[in-house]
Formats: C-alpha cells, structure tokens, sequence
C-alpha cells in the first residue's frame, strides 16, 4: 500500500508538470494538440482551462507575489488577513512552514480554489459553466477508470494519488517566489535535483522558466549551466542548493511573513 501510494502521489505530480509545460506550447506546435495532451483531469479538482489562464497571468512577472494581481500568490492583502480571524492566521503561519505547506497545503489550495470557483461560476456564467461542464465529464471517466477498471477504493485515490501528488507539488512551489523590490528578485532556483527535477520537469531552475518560458523542459538544465552566473545575478542570488536545503530551512520555520510587504 504504501508503495502504491507513492507511485501514484509521483504520477499526479508529475502529470500536473506535463500540463504545465503543454500550456507554455510543448510538446507540439498546435495549440489544440498540446491542450488535448494536458486536459484530462487525473487531480479531479482542478480543470486544466483555468489552470491554464490563471498560471499564464501568473507569468506577468511585474506582479509576482502580489496576492491581487498574481493568482499564484501564497501572500495575503491586509484585509484578507484581518478576515482571517485568529485559528485562520494560525493556519496562514503553519502553511508558512515547510511541514505545514504539505500537511495542510494542498486541502488549503483545494478549498479555497473550489469555494472561489463556486463564486465565479455564479457570477461568470455561461463559459465557466461550460468548463466546469466539460470538466466534469473528464472526471466521470478517470473515476470510472479508477473505481471500476482498477478496482481501486475511492479513498485510496483521493489521499494516496491526489493529495499526496498536491503534497508533492507544493514542495516544488513553496520556496519558488518570494516578494523582492526588485521583481527579477522574486524568483528562485533550486540546485543539485537530479530526482525531484525531472518529476518537476525541471521547473525547479525557476528564474530560466520565468526568463524565458518557451524553452522546452529537456532543454532547461544544459542552458542553465551555460547561463548561470548571469541567471544568479539577476535574481539577485536567490539559489538553494537542493530542496534538502529547504528542508533544513524551513521544515519548522516560516518562507515568509504572509502578509504581503505592499498590502500591509
């Protein structure tokens, strides 16, 4: 069982990478084919269409971290702290923490994602309503798959597959950005992942992808290594390097203050 569950944590995550690189034009150069390849819905909570337009608004670097402009954001405005109350700052400084980002992370970025959806649908209408329409269908077919081809529980997958892949892919985010004046700052890279590098397809050299996003995963470390000097300089040497690194930094302690510098 436990094997079985990390086979499957790893397969989400790693099917969460293939969808993001897709979304930046790979493997093909038809928009429709890549779309194909990264639509089916192995999480079930997160359909790939919004995924897709959130993580390119994301990619507006002038807005990294900001918590109104970049929906990636883990920081929060000041009134979206003080709305907190005192259990929801606690969990905001727990989800700070390396454990806590994966313990609590992924029901955290789930609940908030489906509460928020559940706004817009009602408010977007039609063409969200088609989306999530589509979505569903996508779903009913993995859990077909799932539950009547594989015999598998139904709560094998939520927790062994899909939370644990979550789990996994906050690790790759949590050290990802951090607010700088300077927005070429906000950006970081991760060194000396052989293993988590190619689950994450290599996004872990994080400062490359924001620089120049078209450039395909299989590519990322050879250019890396031929431009690093000038890539650690312009992020301001904002380098760990391995995620032991973060391990040991942060595992207990918080990444950051999540309250955002600018929206205090």
């Amino acid at each position: 069982m436990p094997l079985v569950m990390a086979a499957g944590s790893w397969l989400i995550a790693w099917h969460g990478s293939l969808q993001h690189e897709v979304m930046h034009g790979h493997p093909t150069r038809n928009r429709r084919i890549n779309d194909a390849i990264g639509w089916a819905p192995l999480s079930l909570w997160l359909p790939y269409a919004i995924y897709k337009d959130s993580h390119l608004t994301h990619h507006r670097d002038e807005h990294l971290t900001d918590p109104i402009e970049d929906p990636e954001s883990s920081y929060f405005t000041k009134a979206a702290w003080d709305r907190l109350g005192a259990f929801g700052r606690l969990l905001a400084a727990w989800n700070s923490t390396l454990l806590g980002r994966l313990a609590i992370g992924p029901a955290i970025m789930i609940l908030n994602f489906l509460a928020q959806e559940l706004r817009v649908v009602f408010e977007e209408g039609r063409e969200r309503r088609r989306i999530w329409l589509s979505h569903s269908a996508g779903v009913a077919a993995v859990l077909a798959w799932v539950l009547l081809v594989c015999d598998m529980p139904l709560w094998l997958y939520v927790f062994g597959f899909i939370y644990g892949g979550a789990a996994l892919t906050r690790l790759r985010s949590y050290a990802e950005h951090r607010y700088a004046d300077n927005h070429e700052e906000r950006t970081a890279i991760v060194e000396n992942s052989r293993l988590l590098g190619l689950l994450f397809l290599h996004n872990n050299l994080h400062v490359l992808h924001h620089s120049r996003p078209g450039i395909p995963w299989y590519r990322i470390p050879a250019i890396y290594r031929q431009n690093r000097d000038a890539l650690v300089a312009l992020n301001g040497g904002l380098v760990y390097n391995s995620y032991l690194e973060i391990v040991r930094r942060f595992l207990l302690n918080p990444h950051d203050d999540p309250r955002h510098p600018r929206h205090r």
